[in-house]
């Protein structure tokens, strides 16, 4: 069990019965406190995806929690569950609507770097790759002349997700989007 002091960014933690990924972590030393130092930690629950912050003294002792990523491809959605296939031993895992709902936006049939978050054996989560190439399906006509670095438009991709790209893209490219912030990296 490690320490407060001793725990990383992007660590999965059980913390009240819960298992948390810990986005970042603050560390401060108040005035006066004689001993330790305060680590000021925001979790995302890895189910939920309800944030906590959450401030620990630099003795508490935490939790790892038995995470494992595995590569996975998606097969097919089946009403509300999405199924995804293991890409080494073929296991199936299955995952509901609700809880991938805002990785669904970067998810298609050839997507690579797909990892599947497993809690004790059972899916809890996605881990997509840090970019992904999607087809614009809907942006209006490009323009000729119009330089990358100029304004931008709304383009609708092939997953529903609507981003800005430069006037020069067209429907029917392909465009790199970064998955963090939403954001047009480049044609793919």
């Amino acid at each position: 069990m490690p320490k407060a002091s001793e725990i990383k960014k992007n660590s999965a933690v059980e913390y009240e019965g819960r298992v948390y990924f810990v986005k970042d972590i603050e560390r401060s030393v108040p005035q006066g406190r004689a001993g330790g130092s305060l680590y000021r930690m925001r979790m995302y629950d890895v189910v939920t995806n309800n944030k906590l912050d959450q401030t620990f003294k630099d003795s508490d002792m935490l939790n790892l929690a038995d995470l494992v990523r595995r590569p996975a491809t998606f097969s097919y959605a089946d009403g509300e569950e999405y199924v995804f296939m293991d890409s080494e031993d073929y296991t199936q895992y299955v995952l509901n609507k609700e809880a991938i709902e805002d990785e669904l936006l970067f998810i298609t049939e050839d997507i690579q770097d797909l990892k599947v978050v497993l809690v004790s054996d059972a899916p809890v989560a996605l881990d997509l790759p840090t970019t992904v190439d999607l087809e614009i399906t809907e942006t209006d006509p490009s323009i000729k002349g119009g330089s990358a670095t100029a304004r931008t438009k709304p383009a609708t991709l092939s997953t529903g997700l609507v981003v800005q790209v430069p006037e020069h893209i067209s429907t029917g490219d392909r465009v790199r989007v970064n998955v963090e912030d939403r954001k047009f990296l480049g044609r793919a």
